[in-house]
């Protein structure tokens, strides 16, 4: 097997569009490269700090030494995991399966274990600015252009300053209510609550929908309690999309094996990269849940995950966002090669690696400039979830 050496770790946090992109481009000395990207969005800084750590001392480890470089970057401190480090972990892993599959001559997917489907099926998303009717008229407009899974966004879900969730969930469930009359029973529809919700508040819209008007709720309540989920399951039938904040096959784990979700929205620059994106994908496998990856970032987070679709029986769709083109994130100026929709579909590159190029030269030129998510406030002054 050959061996390359890696010689240089460059962390490029960059504003692309709308949004910072935390790259990560990794050289070696057969003059191979590859790129990853990190998914902690409004903290990048903090992981370039920790890819700058462990950079110090995985030059001049062998490139291609895939899993055993994740291993050793995850137990080379005391403090293990946590979504900074696991972020980091996520881009540096990618650019390895890139430049691993640029090696051998294959895409990414083989490494995988091979392509199982030749088209990734993907859902779109109505927008989060759009609301009530102008929300179902843009479910209309996606259904025509050949989407079969469309997410919704709640009410009042794009406000910067003020959400309410009881002011919310009864207008959400109505729209809901409409767009399944007026979008028939073949569409899949889901909405994405941003985990903005207690365990009642969800619980209260559920019970608002009329039955069989949602195929999924994605992200109603906060994550870090298992239990909490476990209560909601009791109180609706509707499956459960959730795991993008997850940085661990560790976290995905209790959800896993106590039934409590349906889709994982598995995010492959967060959960630590291709390497266990696939046991989290297996592990899932055997409790019949599948893969419905979160996807909001740019194209080399794209473009990775399109290769663990491929690689695996059990997924359902891919978020795109790229029919919100407002967004930029796939700027053809930063990313000259990249995904690019077929329809609903992305099309399974079969270039070496993960088929993506990127311009170092201009987003060498582009600056970091820092992004806040919206601090939202309940009207009683108390701090909320985003």
């Amino acid at each position: 097997m050959t061996k390359l050496y890696i010689t240089a770790i460059k962390p490029y946090p960059v504003w692309v569009g709308t949004r910072n992109q935390m790259l990560v481009k990794i050289e070696t000395d057969s003059g191979i490269f590859g790129w990853g990207e990190s998914g902690l969005s409004g903290r990048e800084k903090a992981v370039a700090g920790a890819i700058e750590h462990y950079r110090e001392f995985l030059i001049g480890r062998d490139a291609m030494q895939t899993g055993r470089i994740w291993q050793e970057i995850y137990r080379s401190q005391y403090f293990e995991g946590g979504r900074v480090l696991q972020a980091a972990i996520s881009a540096i892993d990618i650019a390895l399966h890139d430049i691993k599959g640029k090696a051998l001559g294959v895409p990414a997917y083989e490494l995988l274990g091979g392509k199982q489907r030749d088209r990734i099926p993907t859902f779109a998303s109505t927008g989060d600015e759009a609301e009530g009717e102008v929300a179902i008229e843009r479910a209309r407009e996606l259904r025509a252009q050949g989407w079969q899974a469309i997410r919704f966004f709640p009410i009042g879900q794009n406000s910067k300053d003020i959400f309410e969730p009881r002011e919310s969930i009864g207008p959400s469930a109505a729209m809901l209510n409409k767009a399944r009359q007026a979008l028939g029973d073949d569409v899949v529809l889901g909405i994405d609550y941003h985990h903005r919700l207690s365990v009642a508040e969800a619980a209260s819209f559920c019970n608002k929908l009329d039955r069989g008007v949602l195929d999924f709720l994605e992200e109603p309540i906060r994550d870090e309690t298992p239990e909490a989920y476990e209560s909601l399951r009791t109180m609706t039938d509707i499956p459960f999309a959730i795991g993008e904040e997850f940085a661990s096959k560790w976290q995905f784990l209790p959800y896993i094996e106590r039934g409590i979700h349906q889709f994982n929205r598995l995010d492959v620059c967060n959960v630590g990269g291709l390497t266990e994106a696939m046991k989290v994908a297996g592990w899932s496998e055997a409790h019949y849940v599948d893969l419905m990856p979160h996807n909001p970032l740019g194209p080399v987070c794209t473009a990775a995950t399109i290769h663990l679709a491929a690689a695996v029986p059990n997924f359902a769709w891919l978020e795109t966002r790229a029919p919100e083109a407002k967004l930029g994130f796939d700027n053809s100026d930063f990313f000259p090669v990249q995904p690019r929709l077929d329809g609903p579909d992305y099309p399974v590159s079969d270039l070496p690696g993960l088929g993506v190029e990127v311009n170092e030269e201009a987003i060498k030129a582009e600056s970091f400039r820092f992004w806040e998510a919206p601090h939202l406030k309940r009207r009683d002054g108390s701090v909320t979830n985003w």
